[in-house]
């Protein structure tokens, strides 16, 4: 049985989970674990998608490096996929949230052009990690944020903090 909370933060590209998570670790003393970081420093991917310019991780991989980590507690795992990741590892996802067109600008500035800007902007319309969170843990434990400006992402690490500092473990 953990004895500290493990937390997924989701969203599309651009929405601040890295940001948020570092915030949130450093508040909290939780290790934050940016997953496409750790697919790139480990080598957990099938090579490269020229399309959308990014590795194509394996989740068995991801999830076999994680598992000992998970189990234990304490992780912030921050990812825009969420639906391979075992149930059990999460007492809390957030799927944070950002306006069109301050995401729009975000990934702009971060390079992304064409179809994979339009994918993302669609995925954020269509609140699709929003939906995959609901399809893939139960309700209770998700929770979508707004992430649009500092103010959110301030109080959002408050307001998980705070559930961070109130979470006891399930017997």
């Amino acid at each position: 049985m953990r004895k500290k909370a493990n937390i997924l933060v989701t969203g599309t590209p651009g929405t601040g989970k890295t940001t948020m998570s570092s915030a949130l670790a450093e508040a909290t003393e939780l290790r934050h674990i940016n997953v496409g970081e750790l697919v790139k420093e480990k080598n957990l991917h099938d090579g490269w998608d020229d399309e959308f310019d990014c590795h194509i991780i394996n989740e068995d991989l991801v999830c076999d490096e994680l598992e000992d980590m998970m189990e234990e507690g304490g992780i912030i795992l921050d990812y825009h996929g969420c639906d391979f990741f075992p149930e059990r590892w999460f007492d809390r996802v957030v799927v944070l949230q950002t306006e069109n067109s301050v995401l729009y600008d975000r990934l702009s500035n971060r390079g992304y052009t064409g179809s994979k800007l339009t994918n993302n902007i669609e995925c954020e319309i269509f609140q699709m990690l929003l939906e995959e969170a609901k399809d893939s843990y139960p309700e209770d434990i998700v929770v979508a944020l707004r992430s649009d400006s500092v103010d959110d992402i301030n109080r959002n690490v408050a307001t998980l903090t705070d559930w961070v500092r109130s979470w006891c473990p399930k017997s």
